[in-house]
């Protein structure tokens, strides 16, 4: 059987497949759409991570595939009712690279709420801008607003309670009397409530039709005065223009958003030049560690759907 991998995938997870498949593994095949379509013409599964489109047209391509593996948890890059059609199983690394995501989470808030990051520049050049900088913010005792209450989202919420912080959730896919809230010590709240009432917010949803700018210029609005944003889920989830307004104005104290409306960030984009924001290319969930869990796992997965075990 043979096996494309047209992502980075840990050499080691790799090996493992080679042991029992035929696998042709190229991280630049995801830029060589053409050779791409061409290497599935005998493949029994391919393995992807985001930027992969795997369409109708891809899976056209391979009329032999059984699996899908995504290296990660998101699956907008797959088109799922094909998959389905064809009885291609999709298989994402679901919750393999959950620690990455909450600790720059975490990470994130803390340095939004300090807000002495963007200063380092005036420091090395012999400026002391000690007065300007000491009036930073802790995160003990204020609220983490968590939208998405899944595995990344309730890591999230346990780290930051760690921290002395209070929780609240947002997850429509959970009822007010389901007991993940009781059990992780988290308040349930509609959504506009939960904007009000955070100091620091982060998403954790994916990106649909229902959730498409659900942060716009209204939410955006309706957040806490000085609260930071904190966006690893999906680009297209927040307006980016409205978040570059809410900075500007101060109405936000700060964001550090790690996915884009378009990947790699778009010439001229709104957020280029906004102030108090961290921009990172789409690598939360990328540490050394993570890599190796999320790449053993969908290796593993692949390995036992084109056994039929």
């Amino acid at each position: 059987m043979h096996i494309v991998i047209s992502e980075f995938m840990d050499e080691a997870a790799v090996a493992a497949l080679r042991a029992d498949f035929d696998v042709r593994y190229e991280p630049d095949l995801v830029d060589r759409r053409e050779a791409l379509a061409a290497a599935l013409a005998d493949a029994d599964a391919l393995v992807v991570r985001n930027r992969t489109r795997v369409d109708a047209a891809l899976l056209a391509a391979g009329p032999r595939l059984k699996a899908v593996g995504r290296l990660g948890v998101g699956l907008d890059n797959i088109d799922l009712p094909a998959c389905r059609a064809r009885g291609i199983a999709v298989l994402p690394a679901t919750g393999a690279n959950a620690r990455a995501v909450a600790e720059y989470v975490i990470a994130s808030a803390l340095m939004l709420l300090r807000g002495a990051y963007r200063h380092s520049a005036q420091v090395a050049a012999g400026a002391w801008p000690r007065t300007e900088l000491s009036n930073g913010l802790e995160a003990e005792s204020r609220t983490l607003g968590v939208v998405g209450f899944g595995g990344i989202g309730r890591l999230t919420a346990r780290l930051a309670q760690g921290l002395g912080m209070q929780v609240v959730a947002h997850d429509p896919m959970l009822r007010d009397d389901d007991p993940a809230w009781r059990d992780a010590r988290v308040q349930p709240l509609p959504l506009d409530d939960l904007l009000q009432r955070a100091d620091v917010l982060t998403l954790h949803i994916p990106l649909t039709d229902a959730t498409r700018n659900l942060l716009d210029a209204r939410r955006l609005a309706a957040m806490k005065r000085g609260a930071v944003l904190i966006n690893t889920a999906r680009g297209g989830i927040v307006d980016e223009a409205a978040l570059a307004d809410a900075l500007r104005s101060g109405h936000l104290r700060g964001a550090a958003i790690d996915v884009f409306d378009n990947e790699p960030l778009a010439a001229g984009s709104p957020l280029a030049d906004a102030p108090n924001l961290v921009l990172t290319p789409h690598i939360a969930g990328l540490t050394q560690e993570a890599n190796v869990r999320v790449s053993g796992m969908v290796a593993q997965r692949v390995a036992q759907a084109l056994k039929g075990l």
